[in-house]
Protein backbone atom coordinates (compact mmCIF):
# COMPACT_ATOMS: atom_id res chain seq x y z
CA UNK A 1 0.00 0.00 0.00
CA UNK A 2 1.34 3.44 -0.96
CA UNK A 3 0.11 6.46 0.99
CA UNK A 4 0.42 10.01 -0.34
CA UNK A 5 0.89 12.66 2.36
CA UNK A 6 0.33 16.18 1.05
CA UNK A 7 2.02 19.07 2.84
CA UNK A 8 4.57 16.52 4.02
CA UNK A 9 7.42 19.00 4.46
CA UNK A 10 5.38 21.18 6.80
CA UNK A 11 5.01 20.99 10.56
CA UNK A 12 2.31 18.35 11.03
CA UNK A 13 3.09 16.65 7.73
CA UNK A 14 6.76 15.97 8.53
CA UNK A 15 5.89 14.68 11.98
CA UNK A 16 3.23 12.46 10.42
CA UNK A 17 5.60 11.01 7.79
CA UNK A 18 8.11 10.08 10.49
CA UNK A 19 5.32 8.58 12.62
CA UNK A 20 3.83 6.51 9.79
CA UNK A 21 7.15 5.06 8.69
CA UNK A 22 7.57 3.68 12.21
CA UNK A 23 3.96 2.57 12.61
CA UNK A 24 3.49 1.06 9.14
CA UNK A 25 6.71 -0.74 8.17
CA UNK A 26 4.92 -2.60 5.36
CA UNK A 27 3.62 0.51 3.59
CA UNK A 28 5.31 3.06 1.36
CA UNK A 29 4.95 6.75 2.18
CA UNK A 30 5.14 9.29 -0.63
CA UNK A 31 5.69 12.86 0.58
CA UNK A 32 4.25 15.59 -1.66
CA UNK A 33 4.99 19.26 -1.02
CA UNK A 34 5.40 22.47 -3.04
CA UNK A 35 8.11 23.68 -0.62
CA UNK A 36 6.65 27.15 -0.16
CA UNK A 37 7.89 29.36 2.67
CA UNK A 38 6.80 26.99 5.48
CA UNK A 39 7.59 23.72 3.72
CA UNK A 40 11.14 22.63 4.35
CA UNK A 41 13.14 19.55 3.37
CA UNK A 42 15.08 19.86 6.62
CA UNK A 43 11.90 18.65 8.33
CA UNK A 44 12.18 15.36 6.43
CA UNK A 45 15.92 14.93 6.94
CA UNK A 46 15.42 12.12 9.53
CA UNK A 47 13.76 9.96 6.83
CA UNK A 48 15.78 11.13 3.85
CA UNK A 49 17.25 7.68 3.19
CA UNK A 50 14.40 5.55 4.53
CA UNK A 51 13.75 2.70 2.07
CA UNK A 52 9.97 3.12 2.28
CA UNK A 53 9.94 6.87 1.72
CA UNK A 54 9.87 8.96 -1.45
CA UNK A 55 9.72 12.73 -1.72
CA UNK A 56 8.05 14.37 -4.73
CA UNK A 57 8.04 18.13 -5.13
CA UNK A 58 4.66 19.26 -6.42
CA UNK A 59 1.72 21.63 -6.09
CA UNK A 60 -1.72 20.26 -5.20
CA UNK A 61 -3.23 22.82 -7.59
CA UNK A 62 -1.31 21.31 -10.52
CA UNK A 63 -3.64 18.68 -12.00
CA UNK A 64 -0.99 17.04 -14.16
CA UNK A 65 1.45 16.82 -11.27
CA UNK A 66 -1.17 15.38 -8.95
CA UNK A 67 -2.27 12.88 -11.59
CA UNK A 68 1.32 11.81 -12.18
CA UNK A 69 2.12 11.16 -8.52
CA UNK A 70 -1.11 9.19 -8.00
CA UNK A 71 -0.49 6.99 -11.02
CA UNK A 72 3.29 6.67 -11.02
CA UNK A 73 3.44 5.69 -7.36
CA UNK A 74 0.27 3.56 -7.42
CA UNK A 75 -1.25 5.56 -4.57
CA UNK A 76 -4.14 3.88 -2.77
CA UNK A 77 -4.51 6.32 0.10
CA UNK A 78 -4.21 10.09 0.55
CA UNK A 79 -3.75 11.95 3.83
CA UNK A 80 -4.32 15.55 2.83
CA UNK A 81 -2.60 18.13 5.06
CA UNK A 82 -1.35 20.66 2.51
CA UNK A 83 -2.84 24.03 3.38
CA UNK A 84 -2.23 27.67 4.04
CA UNK A 85 -2.85 27.79 7.78
CA UNK A 86 -1.77 31.09 9.35
CA UNK A 87 -4.78 33.26 10.22
CA UNK A 88 -2.78 36.50 10.16
CA UNK A 89 -1.59 35.78 6.61
CA UNK A 90 -5.14 34.98 5.52
CA UNK A 91 -6.24 38.44 6.57
CA UNK A 92 -3.55 40.02 4.39
CA UNK A 93 -3.85 37.69 1.37
CA UNK A 94 -7.13 35.70 1.41
CA UNK A 95 -6.92 34.62 -2.25
CA UNK A 96 -3.79 32.55 -1.53
CA UNK A 97 -5.89 30.57 0.93
CA UNK A 98 -8.69 30.08 -1.58
CA UNK A 99 -6.21 28.79 -4.13
CA UNK A 100 -4.45 26.27 -1.92
CA UNK A 101 -7.16 25.23 0.51
CA UNK A 102 -10.13 25.17 -1.86
CA UNK A 103 -8.80 24.81 -5.41
CA UNK A 104 -6.03 22.47 -4.30
CA UNK A 105 -8.39 20.21 -2.37
CA UNK A 106 -10.82 20.00 -5.29
CA UNK A 107 -7.95 19.17 -7.65
CA UNK A 108 -6.88 16.32 -5.38
CA UNK A 109 -10.45 15.03 -5.08
CA UNK A 110 -11.01 15.09 -8.81
CA UNK A 111 -7.74 13.39 -9.67
CA UNK A 112 -8.13 10.77 -6.96
CA UNK A 113 -11.64 9.97 -8.18
CA UNK A 114 -10.43 9.54 -11.75
CA UNK A 115 -7.37 7.50 -10.77
CA UNK A 116 -9.28 5.16 -8.45
CA UNK A 117 -12.59 4.78 -10.29
CA UNK A 118 -14.94 2.47 -8.37
CA UNK A 119 -12.28 0.88 -6.15
CA UNK A 120 -13.32 0.36 -2.55
CA UNK A 121 -9.83 -0.43 -1.22
CA UNK A 122 -8.76 3.23 -1.27
CA UNK A 123 -9.20 6.15 1.11
CA UNK A 124 -9.01 9.95 1.04
CA UNK A 125 -8.37 11.39 4.50
CA UNK A 126 -8.95 15.14 4.72
CA UNK A 127 -7.33 16.91 7.68
CA UNK A 128 -9.11 20.06 8.85
CA UNK A 129 -9.37 22.35 11.86
CA UNK A 130 -11.75 23.16 14.69
CA UNK A 131 -11.71 26.78 13.52
CA UNK A 132 -14.37 25.98 10.90
CA UNK A 133 -16.91 25.88 13.76
CA UNK A 134 -16.34 29.49 14.77
CA UNK A 135 -16.05 30.63 18.37
CA UNK A 136 -17.29 29.19 21.65
CA UNK A 137 -18.44 31.03 24.75
CA UNK A 138 -17.17 30.28 28.22
CA UNK A 139 -18.60 26.75 28.25
CA UNK A 140 -19.30 23.87 25.89
CA UNK A 141 -17.25 22.22 23.17
CA UNK A 142 -17.40 21.56 19.44
CA UNK A 143 -18.33 18.10 18.21
CA UNK A 144 -18.87 16.48 14.83
CA UNK A 145 -22.42 17.87 14.56
CA UNK A 146 -21.57 21.50 15.34
CA UNK A 147 -22.76 23.85 12.55
CA UNK A 148 -20.03 25.57 10.58
CA UNK A 149 -19.48 29.25 11.36
CA UNK A 150 -15.98 30.31 10.22
CA UNK A 151 -14.81 33.80 11.18
CA UNK A 152 -11.54 34.27 9.26
CA UNK A 153 -10.53 33.83 5.62
CA UNK A 154 -8.41 30.87 6.74
CA UNK A 155 -11.22 29.05 8.52
CA UNK A 156 -13.66 29.89 5.71
CA UNK A 157 -11.33 28.31 3.16
CA UNK A 158 -10.96 25.19 5.30
CA UNK A 159 -14.73 25.01 5.78
CA UNK A 160 -15.20 25.14 2.00
CA UNK A 161 -12.68 22.35 1.52
CA UNK A 162 -14.49 20.19 4.10
CA UNK A 163 -17.75 20.63 2.20
CA UNK A 164 -16.15 19.63 -1.09
CA UNK A 165 -14.76 16.45 0.47
CA UNK A 166 -18.20 15.48 1.73
CA UNK A 167 -19.70 16.33 -1.65
CA UNK A 168 -17.23 14.03 -3.42
CA UNK A 169 -18.21 11.22 -1.08
CA UNK A 170 -21.94 11.71 -1.57
CA UNK A 171 -21.89 12.52 -5.29
CA UNK A 172 -19.09 10.32 -6.62
CA UNK A 173 -18.81 7.67 -3.92
CA UNK A 174 -15.20 8.52 -3.06
CA UNK A 175 -14.22 6.75 0.20
CA UNK A 176 -13.37 9.61 2.57
CA UNK A 177 -12.84 10.35 6.23
CA UNK A 178 -12.46 13.82 7.75
CA UNK A 179 -10.81 15.00 10.95
CA UNK A 180 -11.03 18.37 12.69
CA UNK A 181 -8.28 19.02 15.21
CA UNK A 182 -7.48 21.63 17.81
CA UNK A 183 -4.26 23.69 17.96
CA UNK A 184 -1.12 21.61 17.40
CA UNK A 185 2.34 22.25 18.85
CA UNK A 186 5.68 20.46 18.98
CA UNK A 187 8.91 19.94 16.99
CA UNK A 188 9.35 21.45 13.51
CA UNK A 189 6.61 24.08 13.87
CA UNK A 190 7.33 27.06 11.64
CA UNK A 191 8.47 30.13 13.61
CA UNK A 192 5.41 32.23 12.72
CA UNK A 193 3.09 30.30 15.07
CA UNK A 194 2.50 31.22 18.72
CA UNK A 195 4.65 28.74 20.63
CA UNK A 196 7.78 29.06 18.46
CA UNK A 197 7.30 32.84 18.38
CA UNK A 198 7.41 32.88 22.17
CA UNK A 199 10.48 30.67 22.27
CA UNK A 200 12.48 32.39 19.55
CA UNK A 201 11.85 35.80 21.01
CA UNK A 202 12.69 34.62 24.51
CA UNK A 203 15.96 33.17 23.20
CA UNK A 204 16.75 36.55 21.64
CA UNK A 205 15.56 38.42 24.77
CA UNK A 206 13.00 40.31 22.69
CA UNK A 207 9.47 41.25 23.71
CA UNK A 208 6.84 38.51 23.34
CA UNK A 209 3.67 39.95 21.75
CA UNK A 210 0.30 38.76 23.08
CA UNK A 211 -2.95 39.76 21.37
CA UNK A 212 -5.42 41.77 23.45
CA UNK A 213 -5.15 40.71 27.08
CA UNK A 214 -4.28 37.10 26.23
CA UNK A 215 -7.74 35.91 27.28
CA UNK A 216 -8.48 33.86 24.15
CA UNK A 217 -8.64 30.17 25.02
CA UNK A 218 -7.40 27.24 22.92
CA UNK A 219 -7.23 23.48 23.36
CA UNK A 220 -3.66 22.33 22.69
CA UNK A 221 -2.74 19.00 21.07
CA UNK A 222 0.82 17.66 20.99
CA UNK A 223 1.66 16.88 17.38
CA UNK A 224 2.69 13.27 18.06
CA UNK A 225 -0.71 12.58 19.60
CA UNK A 226 -2.33 14.12 16.53
CA UNK A 227 -0.26 11.91 14.21
CA UNK A 228 -1.36 8.82 16.12
CA UNK A 229 -4.99 9.92 15.82
CA UNK A 230 -4.63 10.48 12.06
CA UNK A 231 -3.18 7.01 11.55
CA UNK A 232 -5.99 5.53 13.65
CA UNK A 233 -8.73 7.29 11.69
CA UNK A 234 -7.12 6.45 8.34
CA UNK A 235 -7.02 2.76 9.21
CA UNK A 236 -10.23 2.28 11.17
CA UNK A 237 -12.53 5.25 10.64
CA UNK A 238 -15.85 4.73 8.88
CA UNK A 239 -16.20 6.07 5.33
CA UNK A 240 -18.01 9.39 5.19
CA UNK A 241 -17.53 10.07 8.90
CA UNK A 242 -15.90 13.01 10.68
CA UNK A 243 -13.83 12.68 13.85
CA UNK A 244 -12.91 15.50 16.22
CA UNK A 245 -9.38 15.35 17.64
CA UNK A 246 -8.31 17.35 20.67
CA UNK A 247 -5.74 17.46 23.43
CA UNK A 248 -8.16 18.09 26.32
CA UNK A 249 -5.77 20.83 27.42
CA UNK A 250 -7.55 24.22 27.48
CA UNK A 251 -5.64 27.31 28.58
CA UNK A 252 -5.77 31.00 27.79
CA UNK A 253 -3.09 32.40 25.51
CA UNK A 254 -1.55 34.31 28.41
CA UNK A 255 -1.45 31.21 30.62
CA UNK A 256 0.20 29.31 27.78
CA UNK A 257 2.79 32.02 27.16
CA UNK A 258 3.65 32.14 30.87
CA UNK A 259 3.99 28.34 30.98
CA UNK A 260 6.34 28.36 27.97
CA UNK A 261 8.47 31.17 29.40
CA UNK A 262 8.67 29.46 32.80
CA UNK A 263 9.78 26.20 31.15
CA UNK A 264 12.29 28.17 29.09
CA UNK A 265 13.69 29.70 32.29
CA UNK A 266 13.90 26.28 33.92
CA UNK A 267 15.67 24.76 30.90
CA UNK A 268 18.18 27.60 30.58
CA UNK A 269 19.03 28.10 34.24
CA UNK A 270 17.22 31.42 34.64
CA UNK A 271 15.13 32.32 37.64
CA UNK A 272 11.75 30.77 36.86
CA UNK A 273 9.32 33.57 36.06
CA UNK A 274 11.98 36.07 35.02
CA UNK A 275 11.14 35.85 31.32
CA UNK A 276 7.50 36.80 31.92
CA UNK A 277 8.76 40.39 31.90
CA UNK A 278 9.15 40.03 28.11
CA UNK A 279 5.37 39.85 27.57
CA UNK A 280 3.92 42.87 25.75
CA UNK A 281 0.21 43.17 24.98
CA UNK A 282 -0.60 44.31 21.44
CA UNK A 283 -3.78 45.24 19.58
CA UNK A 284 -6.01 42.24 18.99
CA UNK A 285 -6.30 40.91 15.45
CA UNK A 286 -9.62 41.20 13.53
CA UNK A 287 -12.04 38.30 13.94
CA UNK A 288 -10.07 36.71 16.78
CA UNK A 289 -12.22 33.81 18.04
CA UNK A 290 -12.64 33.77 21.81
CA UNK A 291 -12.40 30.07 22.56
CA UNK A 292 -12.01 26.66 20.91
CA UNK A 293 -12.49 23.24 22.52
CA UNK A 294 -13.22 19.82 21.05
CA UNK A 295 -15.37 17.02 22.46
CA UNK A 296 -13.45 13.85 21.57
CA UNK A 297 -16.10 11.39 22.81
CA UNK A 298 -16.67 9.94 19.33
CA UNK A 299 -13.07 9.03 18.48
CA UNK A 300 -12.51 7.77 22.02
CA UNK A 301 -15.61 5.53 21.99
CA UNK A 302 -15.46 4.28 18.39
CA UNK A 303 -11.72 4.02 17.77
CA UNK A 304 -10.21 3.94 21.24
CA UNK A 305 -7.99 6.99 20.70
CA UNK A 306 -7.18 9.60 23.35
CA UNK A 307 -4.30 12.03 23.92
CA UNK A 308 -1.37 10.69 25.95
CA UNK A 309 0.88 13.76 26.31
CA UNK A 310 -0.13 16.35 28.90
CA UNK A 311 0.32 20.03 28.15
CA UNK A 312 3.07 20.30 30.76
CA UNK A 313 4.93 17.33 29.25
CA UNK A 314 4.44 18.61 25.72
CA UNK A 315 5.67 22.12 26.51
CA UNK A 316 8.77 20.73 28.21
CA UNK A 317 9.55 18.52 25.21
CA UNK A 318 8.90 21.36 22.76
CA UNK A 319 11.07 23.88 24.62
CA UNK A 320 13.90 21.34 24.82
CA UNK A 321 13.61 20.55 21.09
CA UNK A 322 13.86 24.20 20.04
CA UNK A 323 16.80 24.81 22.36
CA UNK A 324 18.57 21.76 20.94
CA UNK A 325 17.84 22.60 17.30
CA UNK A 326 19.14 26.11 16.83
CA UNK A 327 20.68 25.23 13.46
CA UNK A 328 17.26 24.15 12.18
CA UNK A 329 15.69 27.34 13.48
CA UNK A 330 18.34 29.52 11.84
CA UNK A 331 17.93 27.66 8.56
CA UNK A 332 14.16 27.92 8.30
CA UNK A 333 14.24 31.54 9.39
CA UNK A 334 16.56 32.50 6.53
CA UNK A 335 17.51 31.32 3.08
CA UNK A 336 19.84 28.48 3.97
CA UNK A 337 17.22 25.74 3.67
CA UNK A 338 16.61 26.73 0.03
CA UNK A 339 20.26 26.00 -0.65
CA UNK A 340 19.82 22.69 1.16
CA UNK A 341 16.85 21.90 -1.06
CA UNK A 342 18.88 22.56 -4.21
CA UNK A 343 21.74 20.42 -2.91
CA UNK A 344 19.38 17.56 -2.07
CA UNK A 345 17.91 17.62 -5.57
CA UNK A 346 21.29 17.90 -7.28
CA UNK A 347 22.73 14.85 -5.60
CA UNK A 348 19.61 12.83 -6.36
CA UNK A 349 19.59 13.44 -10.13
CA UNK A 350 16.81 15.98 -9.97
CA UNK A 351 14.49 14.15 -7.57
CA UNK A 352 14.74 13.67 -3.83
CA UNK A 353 13.68 10.06 -3.33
Amino acid sequence: MSILVTGAAGFIGSNLVQHLLKKWPDRRIVSFDALTYSGNLLNLEPVRDHPNHTFVKGDICDREGVRAVLVDHEISGVIHLAAESHVDRSIVDPMAFVRTNVDGTVTLLQEASEAWGDRDDVRFHHVSTDEVFGSLGDTGAFDETTPYSPNSPYSASKAASDHFVRAWHETYGLPVVLTNCTNNYGPYQFPEKLIPVVLTRAMAKRTVPVYGQGSNVRDWLFVEDHCDALATVFDRGQNGETYGIGGEAEVSNLELVHAILDEFDLATGNRVGASRALVAFVDDRPGHDLRYAMDISKIRAELGWHPTVTLKQGIARTVRWYLDNGAWLDAVSGGEYRQFEELWYSDRDGAAT
